[in-house]
């Protein structure tokens, strides 16, 4: 099991992805904005998305718990 970890503080903006979505790696899962910019967090490996932590509007810090990946 892994985290997926938000690269920086931001808001959730989408997320492209349900619990139980099998993905590839380098798919985009979530997209934040930060800064005025979109910056999407992908998959570091082929996994499944166990569950999902946070969902859009949630405002997060940098290294926060986005998904449990399996």
């Amino acid at each position: 099991m892994a985290d997926l970890l938000a690269p920086m503080s931001g808001n959730i903006w989408k997320i492209l992805v349900k619990a139980g979505d099998k993905v590839s790696a380098d798919d985009e899962l979530i997209i934040m904005e930060a800064m005025k910019m979109e910056i999407p967090v992908a998959a570091p490996e082929d996994c499944t998305v166990k569950s999902l932590l946070v969902k859009e509007g949630d405002p997060v810090e940098a290294d926060s718990v986005l998904a449990v990946l399996e």
